[in-house]
């Protein structure tokens, strides 16, 4: 019997270097595959449809929720992001495992459609002074939208027990092979 492919979930707080960690596991090669995500939120510069994301206007993303084309979806910020659902079954009954980036609400949604099918690692900066100093080295937001992002990392901080493994990213270098370690040593045992 074919073995199924397991579901990875990593999220994090804004800042806290979800995609650079998983940007360096892609460029090490790491065979896995990647969900990309869906977003209403407009493209920053030297992103690429179809590889860093999903561009969709609201009205074509609205029509997919209604189609039950995401297996999760979430309104974070005023902009819309949802995992496409196809991809990633397609991708498990293939045998495959699969990374989903996706925020605290959307590893929740999986959590309960996959219950223990899903394996969630939760990446955290060292301390919250450094999340912020993160944030506003970005420069993608304006002192109220940071505001509020720095809010709902504390919120989203509260669900660290609902994860299967939390990583400190102190160290993109430590990180990565914290997240390499979790992948390799879950990604072999029988589900």
């Amino acid at each position: 019997m074919k073995r199924k492919g397991r579901i990875f979930v990593l999220s994090s707080p804004s800042g806290a270097g979800k995609t650079t960690v998983l940007k360096r596991l892609k460029k090490e090669r790491f065979n896995i595959r990647y969900s990309v995500s869906a977003t209403t939120r407009r493209r920053r510069s030297g992103e690429r449809n179809g590889a860093d994301y999903i561009f969709l206007n609201r009205a074509e993303f609205e029509r997919r929720i209604r189609e039950k084309r995401f297996l999760e979806w979430t309104d974070n910020f005023g902009n819309l992001y949802g995992t496409p659902k196809g991809f990633v079954e397609e991708t498990v009954s293939k045998g495959e495992d699969i990374v989903l980036s996706i925020d605290v609400k959307g590893a929740m949604q999986v959590r309960g459609a996959y219950d223990s099918g899903a394996l969630l690692i939760f990446l955290v900066a060292p301390n919250f002074s450094l999340l912020k100093e993160r944030l506003s080295k970005r420069k993608t937001e304006d002192k109220r939208s940071l505001a509020k992002r720095l809010k709902v990392a504390k919120k989203e901080l509260t669900y660290l027990n609902k994860y299967d493994y939390v990583i400190v990213n102190d160290s993109l270098v430590k990180a990565v092979s914290a997240l390499k370690s979790i992948l390799t040593a879950e990604r072999h045992k029988v589900k």
